[in-house]
């Protein structure tokens, strides 16, 4: 997943502060490279690797003698961006947030009909570049977005920065956010609420599933209104976006308190002596917990938060590792000759928990260790954002391959929280992690957390379906 953002100014200065603030406030949202592109009488585009860097030092100095009115920016998990463009339909520059799974078909497709790429991510095609040449084969831009959306599997929400005003797109179904803004003289477009508040934009709605919108300095003009079904990505509120933000209405840190809240019930009459988070979003998820069960909450585990980001972001299993080690510090004059309950966000492949958290707090003298991960057990590598893309990533996969001797296609039973196929592996995942006790949070108290109808939320992460029209199973 990228975060997005964008913005239309009457005010160069507003413009240019908007734009490098706006989409540093993304900054949670990727971890690889960051890009900017700017409007004044031509098109200028920017992209640095932001690896343990700040966007805002790489980019200001780049573009603060600028004159321009309009840009966009992204801070990208896998791809360089944006992409300039220069077609029939005039110049654009385009960053996108999503995953399109059906990206190599239709790579190939297209240089079958001699149409030629040169941007590349890692080993693969650049999906942002795929996308604007898509758009390009269009009649308009806004026709080349709909032949995106007939064309593609998975999801892409977008940004389009031409002379006529920015194009913002969300994703067919939602999967991924897109909110707009509005203050005194400026209109902005962007994937996390958290960057308006004090860039002084009020929010003014999000974008519905597959709308297209045409910001520039009259305002905002729906070109196609989207759709009501909605399949937006869980994890948003789980884990992904920044406390402060919200989606359709619904702020993440109250979802993250009532999440802890809730598993605290399924925890009835387990002693400890403090709750504490993994941070960061395992701390508000901690604090839920610590209200409902009247344990109090601690910060046995500090993050050292100037340099290192989300460990789970980083393309690489030692770059992972490095900065699960590097940033997090037990404090043992909190931890030592105590129990712990630990919340932490999600389990996906276990190491980083096993070897970087669970491992310094056994060695800061923890008495026991009670881990509560705040969403179900992950069974399926997910086909629309970044986080997990093989089976065999999946701790819960490597169990089952554990308990039955091989890999299987059907485990209906691992995902049954009253099964005896559930309890075996949970019991392998905890003594693989070397703790006391494990228990997940359920699939329906994590919706009951967030608030929305079950069939607005994509959970494919954890149940394996999905809707069809996106190239999974139904629902």
């Amino acid at each position: 997943m990228s975060g997005l953002f964008g913005v239309i100014s009457k005010s160069e200065t507003y413009c240019m502060d908007s734009l490098i603030y706006g989409t540093d406030y993304q900054a949670h949202m990727g971890s690889e490279y960051g890009g900017l592109a700017v409007l004044g009488k031509n098109f200028a585009r920017f992209i640095h690797r932001m690896s343990n860097a700040n966007f805002r030092d790489k980019f200001f100095e780049s573009i603060k003698n600028l004159e321009v009115h309009s840009g966009i920016g992204v801070i990208s998990d896998l791809e360089e961006q944006p992409i300039y463009m220069k077609t029939k339909l005039g110049d654009f520059c385009i960053v996108t947030s999503g995953r399109i799974v059906n990206m190599e078909e239709l790579a190939k497709e297209m240089i079958d009909k001699g149409i030629c790429f040169s941007e590349f991510s890692k080993v693969h095609v650049n999906m942002t570049e795929l996308v604007a040449r898509i758009i390009s084969g269009g009649q308009t831009i806004q026709d080349g977005i709909k032949i995106l959306f007939s064309k593609i599997k998975g999801s892409c929400s977008l940004l389009v920065l031409t002379r006529e005003g920015i194009y913002a797109v969300r994703d067919y179904y939602g999967r991924t956010t897109l909110v707009l803004g509005q203050n005194t003289d400026s209109f902005a477009v962007c994937s996390e609420t958290c960057c308006f508040a004090n860039l002084g934009y009020r929010v003014i709605r999000d974008l519905n599933p597959g709308e297209i919108v045409l910001i520039n300095d009259a305002g905002v003009k729906v070109l196609e209104p989207g759709y009501k079904e909605k399949k937006i990505c869980t994890f948003l509120w789980i884990y992904t976006g920044f406390p402060s933000s919200s989606y359709e209405g619904v702020n993440s840190e109250l979802v993250r308190e009532k999440s802890g809240r809730l598993l605290a019930k399924q925890d009835k009459g387990i002693k400890a002596d403090l709750v504490a988070g993994v941070p960061d979003s395992g701390i508000a998820h901690a604090i839920g917990y610590s209200m409902e069960s009247g344990i109090p909450f601690r910060r046995a585990l500090v993050k050292y938060t100037p340099t290192y980001g989300r460990s789970y972001a980083p393309p690489s299993q030692h770059l992972r590792d490095l900065t699960a080690r590097m940033k997090l510090i037990a404090i043992k004059e909190v931890i030592e000759g105590n129990s712990l309950i630990l919340l932490e966000d999600s389990i996906v492949r276990g190491t980083q928990l096993k070897n970087f958290t669970v491992e310094k707090l056994w060695n800061c003298g923890a008495k026991e260790i009670h881990v509560r991960p705040a969403c179900p057990p992950l069974m399926f590598p997910c086909s629309y954002c970044n986080s997990t893309r093989t089976n065999s990533e999946l701790i819960t996969r490597r169990a089952i391959r554990e308990i039955e001797g091989h890999d299987i296609d059907d485990v209906s039973e691992y995902l049954n929280p009253t099964t005896e196929k559930y309890a075996k592996m949970l019991e392998w995942i905890r003594k693989y992690l070397n703790i006391t006790s494990l228990k997940y949070q359920t699939l329906d108290d994590m919706i009951e957390a967030i608030g929305l109808p079950k069939e607005n939320l994509c959970t494919y992460c954890w149940n394996g379906k999905d809707c069809n029209k996106c190239g999974q199973k139904e629902c």
